[in-house]
């Protein structure tokens, strides 16, 4: 028996965390085991076993409970953004929850029509009629809930129903679309960035500009040694099994530090109020409020994209938010902030940023959106304004019949 095996006969490759060992099983039964090195999952992960069926395109990945979670794993490129035309639905952080409740016992009780709602839903997702993506903001959300218990039963049904769906980092998507509206503005409309916003690719759900960069191909194979395909799949796989892993680690992540940005909007939001000036005039003072806000973005995509600062201040004094206007998710976010701003006697609270910047993005790429009330009704403002065709929800039940009519053609 050789003591390397081929590859290209494996069946299935395994990290098994009881063992120790890396596993690869070939088409003819064998099976060979190594050591790990560095044990690659920190004490407080819940998992004990993940496995690759590349014929399958799949990764599994077992709990210490015995859970199970699939992952779909882009074998090739080509694959990562193929949803086969089926519905997008993206769920705000609460509706996961309401999910999560209606699958595992103990969670908090729901009317009947919103628990079979929200049954139907999974099973949609389950049989791969839909798309239910993940995003950061779910990771983040999930992560620092007080509750163990029912924090790993939510990121469990996240993890189970996306499937290794993402949503695209939705700051750097804005940027994106900055940088492309600039480079066909002011260059040659070469050199585009925009690239689909729900996909199976690794490494999207935080971007570059975080400062945090994700590990590159080059960095995992240093010396070159595998070939392409297969260096984009050992990254593909190693996000796919970090993103299940931080979802379902036992430690709570720490809430994050105040920003400041709740108490900035507050206090325009007053300020706004207090004015005696019409609409339009009001609209024109949120825009300038949202330009000092998003100063860095414009300013950095401008450059990258070879604007002039010349050519980026007349583009800014010619209108900025009309500018804005014109892109899918910038131009949704900067309604929804003059929705909020608009709205005499709004009160902002922390959270609010990660809704706006999330769901914005969401309403603008996504074919159906469920969220809570308040920033749905606010959304569903900002879609007749834009040309945002998503369908906005406030309850699972008419998001439901939503997806039903789009999944029957109607």
């Amino acid at each position: 028996m050789s003591d390397v095996p081929d590859l290209g006969r494996a069946v299935s490759m395994a990290l098994d965390r009881a063992s120790g060992t890396a596993e690869i099983r070939t088409v003819d039964g064998v099976v060979y085991r190594t050591p790990l090195g560095a044990a690659p999952f920190q004490g407080t992960s819940r998992l004990v076993r993940t496995e690759f069926l590349p014929r399958l395109g799949v990764l599994q990945a077992t709990t210490d409970v015995g859970d199970a979670v699939e992952y779909d794993v882009p074998v090739h490129d080509g694959h990562a953004h193929a949803t086969g035309g089926r519905p997008v639905v993206y769920l705000d952080q609460n509706h996961w929850s309401a999910l999560s409740d209606a699958l595992h016992s103990g969670g908090k009780p729901a009317p009947p029509e919103d628990q079979e709602a929200a049954l139907r839903l999974a099973d949609l997702a389950r049989r791969r009629r839909i798309v239910l993506p993940a995003s950061g903001g779910h990771l983040f959300e999930t992560g620092k809930r007080f509750d163990a218990e029912r924090r790993y039963r939510l990121g469990l049904t996240i993890a189970q129903l996306s499937r290794g769906w993402q949503m695209r980092d939705p700051v750097q998507v804005r940027r994106d679309e900055l940088h492309d509206m600039f480079r066909r503005r002011d260059g040659d409309g070469t050199g585009l960035r925009t690239t689909p916003v729900f996909t199976l690719a690794p490494d999207v759900m935080f971007g570059a500009w975080r400062d945090a960069l994700p590990t590159e191909p080059q960095q995992i194979d240093q010396d070159g040694a595998l070939p392409p395909d297969a260096r984009a799949l050992s990254r593909a796989l190693i996000s796919a099994t970090v993103s299940i892993d931080v979802l379902l680690d036992a430690e709570r992540t720490p809430p994050g530090q105040n920003t400041g940005w709740a108490d900035a909007n507050q206090r325009f939001s007053d300020w706004l109020d207090g004015e005696q000036r019409d609409a339009q005039q009001k609209r024109n003072c949120v825009d300038a409020f949202l330009l000092s806000d998003l100063q860095r973005d414009v300013a950095e995509k401008a450059f990258a994209a070879g604007s002039t600062p010349e050519q980026m201040g007349a583009w800014v004094l010619a209108g900025f938010g009309r500018g804005l206007s014109g892109l899918r998710s910038a131009g949704v976010y900067r309604e929804a902030v003059q929705q909020r701003h608009l709205n005499v006697g709004t009160t902002w609270r922390p959270n609010d940023l990660t809704d706006l910047v999330y769901l914005s993005c969401a309403v603008a790429y996504a074919d159906v959106v469920v969220c809570e009330r308040q920033m749905a009704a606010v959304f569903r403002q900002a879609s007749r304004r834009t040309a945002a065709t998503a369908g906005t929800h406030s309850r699972l039940r008419s998001a439901v019949r939503e997806v039903e009519s789009v999944l029957a053609g109607g």
